[in-house]
């Protein structure tokens, strides 16, 4: 069997230097029917590594669960990594960052005791030894030297921009070695002195996260890992973006110069991301420096294949570098971009929100505020509701809202409370009386920093003019699965009033003879999340800078397709529309 090592200079291969020219493409991002295409692509710019994180919460939502189906059936995705005549490196976290929702982590860890995530606490390290032991059968029979792709594990992310428990970084070495794993081990940080010395060990071997002065940060890196190859193993060619900012890019001759640099250096490189894909559902993370900033949907990160998969010029200009260093077959290239289809679909039937509720959980009831995490739901909206009886002026306050809530008394909208605004109090009408309603919406958890595991929700008290509200019903949305509320729509007269007044499900169907990729626009909608065929596309806000949504071809068929459109405010259009071209908004280039 090959044989895959960390030599005094190089990589090695069967004991020949091996040059890691690698590619990020997070299976959880992208649509299964599309893995090998996207695998595909990556080798024909010159590639021969494919580099995936683990999201740990996608794998277990819950506690006792373990989902390797579908879109998370990891072992499928490394065989055609295998299949693709590609190795694979694994970064299994437990926490991974990339941008999504609290990091990886799953939020059920902090309802157990923990009293510290990503440091040696038993608890803590009780459940990373159990997610471990789940993914062992699927990543121990698949190293290289038992004839699978995977050729490196990654010891945490980053750990030096965190912490600097060495305790930790033994222990998880240990957990990884106990389960099977047997191929090198190593850790990535930036190229800063203090993180990469908190950041790793003597034994792993030290890689930088880095996306410009490439010479200069090769050369910081060297100075802590003095023997063995110079690796970027995140090589940043774009960026994320925030709702209500603008859309970050890199300009290609800057990404392929620094790139040019890397390999000239003789480096090793993953070039983060290669294909970024979507943030699905509420999968979404967000970052809190001071500024809450939720993620938006698309997860397109500028990378040299666009969250479509079509190759970019920056796709051409890295594989133009590439080939200086690797043997190309320049009739081997993906094809050209195809147009998306342009359709408009009419949304005939609506439904408020208040006549679905029945259909989208169980109400339950508490003397006093809960948080979500609290009842034990993780992400989309909660509704809270409870009844007042006010006399005169009055002001609703809370002690911290996450991340936005719409007010309503008896069903009218009286305002919008935002986390990025700080925003904790509202007045009411004066002689408030009546059912006050909270729709809270988790915009998504903080993946980056000391804000990691917060709960969501209504946090600590509500108050009208400084007087307690004790008595509370709340209710989790499960928005998992909107069939149920597909078939209510089916059964609604078509729509009369031309007004989309929301909180509102709205539903229409379109046919499409030829199923393909298509971008939703979102032109004329305020907020919400939209499902098509009972996919969550994800989540769109007339913000920006994302203004259309990407529909993979896989999830459409040739008659009935449905969507269906939770829009919290208001839209001035009844259709949606279709369009030909990805539009993720304005860019800082």
């Amino acid at each position: 069997m090959p044989t895959f090592t960390i030599g005094e200079q190089d990589f090695m291969l069967d004991g020949q230097p091996r040059r890691i020219l690698s590619g990020a493409l997070h299976y959880f991002r992208v649509h299964p029917d599309l893995w090998a295409d996207r695998i595909r692509k990556a080798r024909q710019m010159g590639l021969n590594t494919i580099e995936t994180y683990i999201p740990w919460n996608a794998h277990a939502p819950s506690p006792g669960t373990f989902d390797t189906t579908e879109s998370l059936d990891l072992g499928r995705f490394l065989d055609l990594v295998a299949a693709e005549g590609m190795h694979a490196i694994v970064r299994p976290g437990p926490y991974i960052c990339a941008e999504w929702d609290n990091g990886g982590l799953p939020a059920w860890l902090f309802d157990r005791g923990a009293s510290a995530i990503r440091a040696d606490d038993p608890v803590y390290m009780a459940a990373v030894y159990q997610y471990f032991e789940q993914l062992a059968p699927i990543l121990v029979s698949r190293q290289v030297d038992v004839g699978g792709p995977i050729i490196l594990i990654q010891i945490e992310n980053e750990y030096g921009a965190y912490g600097a428990d060495r305790f930790y970084l033994e222990k998880l070495v240990k957990i990884n070695r106990e389960i099977g794993l047997t191929v090198p081990f190593t850790t990535v940080d930036q190229p800063q002195d203090d993180m990469l010395a908190n950041g790793s060990l003597p034994e792993l071997h030290k890689t930088g996260s880095f996306g410009s002065r490439a010479a200069e940060r090769l050369d910081t890196l060297r100075r802590h890992q003095p023997t063995g190859p110079l690796m970027c193993s995140e090589f940043w060619v774009g960026w994320f973006d925030h709702w209500g900012a603008h859309h970050h890019t890199t300009t290609v001759e800057q990404s392929a110069h620094e790139l040019e640099v890397l390999l000239g250096r003789g480096a090793s490189v993953n070039i983060y991301m290669f294909h970024g894909g979507t943030n699905f559902g509420f999968t979404n993370g967000a970052n809190d420096k001071g500024v809450y900033q939720p993620i938006v949907t698309s997860y397109d990160y500028d990378a040299p294949l666009d969250e479509a998969g079509n190759p970019t010029p920056k796709y051409w200009a890295f594989r133009d570098v590439i080939s200086k260093y690797t043997e190309l077959d320049d009739d081997d290239v993906p094809a050209p971009r195809r147009p998306g289809t342009e359709l408009t679909v009419p949304l005939t039937q609506a439904l408020p929100l208040w006549e679905c509720l029945d259909k989208l959980g169980y109400w339950t009831s508490h003397g006093g505020l809960r948080t979500c995490d609290d009842i034990g739901h993780y992400s989309g909206f909660t509704l809270y509701r409870t009844r007042i009886d006010v006399s005169g002026p009055a002001v609703l306050a809370f002690d911290e809202v996450r991340d936005r809530a719409q007010v309503f008394l008896n069903r009218q909208g009286l305002g919008t409370l935002s986390r990025d605004h700080h925003e904790t109090s509202i007045a009411l009408p004066a002689d408030a009386r009546g059912t006050l309603e909270i729709l809270v919406e988790d915009q998504g958890r903080v993946d980056y920093g000391p804000r990691l595991g917060e709960a969501k929700g209504l946090i600590g008290e509500a108050r009208i003019n400084g007087d307690e509200l004790r008595h509370w019903a709340i209710l989790p949305l499960q928005l998992q699965d909107i069939s149920p509320v597909t078939e209510a729509l089916a059964e609604v007269q078509p729509r009369q009033d031309p007004a989309i007044a929301g909180p509102v499900f709205a539903h229409g169907r379109f046919d499409l003879p030829e199923p393909s990729d298509l971008f939703l626009s979102t032109n004329g909608w305020t907020k919400g999340v939209i499902w098509i065929n009972g996919f969550c596309l994800g989540r769109y806000w007339s913000r920006g800078p994302q203004a259309t949504l990407y529909v993979p071809g896989p999830l459409l068929r040739k008659h009935g397709n449905e969507i269906v459109v939770l829009e919290l405010h208001a839209s001035t259009t009844q259709s949606l529309s279709f369009v030909a071209a990805h539009d993720l908004g304005h860019s800082d280039f």
